[in-house]
């Protein structure tokens, strides 16, 4: 393959973004519409139960204009916001794509979370309906009452009392749609995100984004037209949402999804069984395949050619095992929920083991100070994207100031600290606003204090990244106990569990040091990299 000449396709970029556009129409019915690709396979599914379901872009079509047909049935309409609060099935494409249609707005939504997230995210985007399963349903049915908004709760799956049996209206609905003439610049869908203070903040995406994301696929992902891409991640998560869903039908790939846990020795089965090209993951699970003894000689894995990783730093010796062993480099790419990722290693691009690569074609990006000013190379700097990407956010859903506050003249700041080398690949640092990345997901350290400060033996503690040789970074807790309490491995376990059950899981802190106080500024704010560099100095990254 001849080598990718970066230069020349950064200058060629040309951004054609119309004036009307709908994504729902752009990702299925475009390809249903086309006797060539009607009939070919969008989506391949797979449950942990052994369970399979296969939908063409026909299909597809049919089934997301039913859906789109039952929110019309139940009052919603252009602009309204629905919560989908689903596991990795079919009908959370279905639901996307028939809101998207109707000009309705999907908000995705972790399983994970707990009434009281689920009530902030409900209130705060004034959702008039939610989707869930009976199995998901029990933390709505907790908080529905003080959501005044939400009219139907809508369930895939057995119903009780009021709630909408979605199989019943879909049998029901019409497969032929009218779909609302959305303009590229309408409201699309929502991913609310964490900041370090405060509560999440709902990222407001246009019906563009899917367009403005072609780089990604384009020199990211490097699609081919009859590849199978799969990734290992939720779909409620905005990563697999775009690369493993959106983007991936942009471009008319067909998709593998998997309903279960991640386990590595399950997804090497799968990844043979589906014949998988493309696989996306993050660096905790690449590292979690790693620990599979001699996978690349018991897998049928031949049709893999291609592997991208992100959530969090990719760390080299992985880049390199992952070479040695199955001959493929892994592209490593920086993103966030307000961009997905938009700079990252392409393919035909020399690999740095560590680095982030380039701004991918379309994207400009610097290194800047918090004045804007673009920074010399070796210097770190805010990582920072130019403010009419089309794939950028709109802005942060009611919350006006938050948005003012990450935008500095032409630029939107990431957050991320990263500095740029002499050959222009850009090296993450860190982030300069507290916030944790761990195993693939961004998490709030305020969150996390939130949870373990509620348990009654805790008088006030500090969440901060830690590293770890398998998760790259785990949450780590340093906690002072109230007068009384004794520091035991029991109030450890008794924490962590306390966490679990008050905040999604995914955020407990896997590790707690009791201390007598927290470092502190003058004003009472906890210092929170004084301990995360007192991690770095412990627990230095073990090699794989």
């Amino acid at each position: 393959m001849a080598a990718y000449d970066w230069e020349k396709e950064f200058k060629a970029w040309k951004w054609n973004v119309p004036e009307h556009f709908n994504m729902g129409y752009d990702c299925c019915d475009k390809w249903a519409d086309d006797p060539k690709t009607a009939n070919k396979t969008c989506l391949m599914w797979e449950s942990e139960k052994g369970d399979t379901r296969k939908f063409t872009f026909a299909e597809m079509k049919a089934a997301s204009n039913r859906f789109g047909n039952v929110l019309r049935k139940l009052g919603v309409k252009k602009g309204d916001r629905f919560l989908i609060r689903l596991p990795n099935v079919p009908e959370f494409q279905m639901a996307v794509l028939g809101g998207f249609k109707i000009g309705a707005v999907p908000i995705p939504s972790s399983m994970m979370f707990k009434d009281h997230e689920i009530e902030y995210r409900l209130n705060d985007s004034d959702a008039v309906a939610v989707l869930t399963s009976p199995e998901a349903v029990g933390e709505v049915d907790k908080i529905i009452a003080n959501c005044p908004s939400v009219k139907n709760v809508i369930i895939v799956g057995k119903t009780k009392g009021d709630e909408v049996d979605l199989e019943k209206e879909m049998k029901a609905a019409s497969d032929k749609l009218t779909i609302e003439k959305t303009k590229s610049t309408d409201i699309a869908f929502f991913c609310y995100t964490s900041g370090t203070t405060g509560n999440p903040k709902g990222a407001v995406h246009e019906h563009r984004w899917g367009m403005g994301n072609d780089p990604n696929a384009l020199f990211w992902q490097a699609y081919q037209k009859d590849d199978i891409f799969a990734h290992t991640g939720d779909l409620n998560w905005i990563f697999p949402f775009g690369n493993g869903f959106i983007y991936a039908w942009r471009h008319g790939i067909t998709t593998l999804v998997y309903q279960g846990r991640f386990d590595p020795a399950k997804w090497y089965s799968l990844m043979a069984k589906y014949k998988v090209t493309n696989l996306a993951s993050v660096p905790t699970c690449y590292r979690m395949f790693l620990t599979v003894k001699d996978a690349e000689k018991t897998y049928d894995l031949k049709a893999l050619r291609h592997c991208i990783s992100a959530g969090e730093p990719l760390n080299p010796e992985v880049v390199v095992e992952w070479k040695r062993r199955f001959g493929i480099d892994i592209l490593d790419g920086i993103g966030m929920t307000e961009i997905m990722v938009y700079l990252s290693n392409q393919k035909g691009m020399p690999i740095k083991p560590g680095s982030c690569g380039r701004p991918q074609p379309g994207h400009i990006c610097a290194v800047v100070d918090d004045k804007g000013t673009p920074q010399p190379v070796g210097q770190e700097g805010n990582l920072a994207v130019k403010r009419d990407d089309p794939s950028l956010f709109r802005e942060y859903w009611k919350k006006p100031e938050k948005t003012t506050e990450c935008f500095v003249g032409e630029w939107f700041l990431s957050g991320d600290t990263l500095r740029i080398d002499e050959d222009g690949y850009f090296w993450f640092a860190g982030r300069g606003d507290d916030l944790i990345k761990a195993s693939g997901y961004r998490i709030s350290p305020f969150e996390v204090e939130s949870a373990v400060n509620s348990h009654p033996a805790v008088l006030e503690s500090a969440a901060v990244a830690s590293p770890d040789p398998i998760r790259g970074t785990i949450v780590k807790s340093f906690v002072v106990l109230r007068e009384g309490q004794k520091p035991s491995d029991k109030l450890v376990e008794d924490i962590q569990d306390h966490v679990k059950k008050v905040s999604a899981a995914y955020k407990y802190p896997r590790e707690i040091e009791f201390v007598s106080s927290l470092p502190k500024t003058q004003s009472g704010k906890t210092k929170r990299k004084v301990l995360r560099e007192q991690e770095k100095d412990r627990k230095q990254p073990k090699k794989l």
